[in-house]
């Protein structure tokens, strides 16, 4: 044996296994990046505090009762709730879309998408509402740092708590360039993502017990003897909107009016990941849509292409806002 092999041997095993240790939580291939490198980032804006339900109705009513809500106690008094609760839920909707800034920096103001669902769903009786939150959520890359990568990037099949806090650790590392990522905020942010979409029986969901968050009524993760599955939502409780409402943010940033099947299923921000939807479902909301107009497919000669509608041209937030009007 090579006398300079003997030396670098040890090395290239324990290089090996370190590469298959960091893959146990990843299956082959990379998520497509939509995008440069997340730039800004931000971890534990939420306070410890997932969203609850009634929070949403509650900062909404306020809000647009009164822009400077958030300025008096942090908007604690106006919203019946502790300080940190009240930051909680302005980050929250600030995050969703619900909300944003303002000339006077001590005021916000309801946002176009805000507006639309304090009019049209107040208590969110529907589930597209909470889709909105979600899909607004997980593509905020900056301010929501880790559910984004979470679901555009985790590609694990299961997975425990101290694995995801490992993946995230590295995540963070590839994605921002970032080595330096406070543990403890991180692990602050894992629990936050498994307590606001997990309980132990999805089909038991209680909207009455305030100790859960409605997102775990999403079915978007499951917990099973200690270990988290990551799952496809009850399409029956899906709109094709939502994948409509994804469609056109992708074509809205990208600056374009098609997009392949592939990159739908594949890329961050897209259905197949912020949806968490499987090849055959995709494709059955895109016939859905392309049926109705909204969209047009091409699967001719291996193309597998879609195509914004140009006589119906609409953004993200006339999809939504078509959506609460049929």
């Amino acid at each position: 044996m090579c006398p300079l092999w003997r030396v670098c041997q040890p090395l290239c095993r324990w290089l090996l296994h370190q590469k298959s240790a960091g893959n146990k939580t990843r299956k082959k291939g990379r998520v497509r990046r939509m995008g440069a490198m997340i730039k800004k980032i931000r971890l534990k804006g939420h306070e410890t505090f997932i969203l609850r339900e009634g929070w949403l109705t509650k900062g909404l009513a306020a809000a647009e009762k009164d822009g400077t809500v958030f300025s008096k106690n942090s908007g604690a008094d106006a919203l019946g709730v502790g300080t940190n609760m009240a930051k909680a839920i302005r980050y929250w909707m600030q995050s969703a879309g619900f909300i944003g800034k303002t000339e006077n920096r001590a005021a916000v103001k309801l946002e176009l998408l805000g507006q639309l669902v304090y009019q049209k769903d107040p208590y969110f009786e529907d589930d597209f509402s909470y889709w909105l939150v979600h899909m607004n959520l997980v593509t905020n890359a900056e301010a929501v740092t880790s559910w984004y990568l979470f679901f555009n990037t985790l590609q694990a099949e299961e997975f425990t708590r101290t694995e995801l806090e490992d993946y995230m650790l590295r995540e963070y590392a590839v994605e921002t360039g970032r080595t330096e990522i406070p543990r403890r905020s991180l692990a602050d942010d894992c629990s936050a993502i498994l307590r606001m979409y997990s309980r132990d029986h999805v089909e038991d969901y209680d909207p009455e017990d305030k100790s859960i968050s409605p997102f775990a009524h999403l079915g978007l993760l499951k917990l099973d003897g200690g270990k988290y599955r990551k799952s496809q939502p009850n399409l029956n409780r899906l709109s094709s909107f939502a994948v409509w409402y994804l469609i056109e943010k992708m074509w809205e940033e990208n600056k374009t009016n098609s997009i392949s099947i592939a990159s739908l299923l594949e890329d961050a921000k897209g259905p197949g990941k912020v949806l968490q939807l499987k090849r055959a479902a995709l494709n059955e909301y895109l016939d859905k849509l392309d049926n109705y107009g909204y969209i047009r497919l091409n699967r001719t000669a291996g193309l597998d292409m879609v195509y914004k509608n140009e006589e119906k041209k609409r953004g993200p937030y006339e999809v939504a806002e078509l959506y609460y009007e049929k």
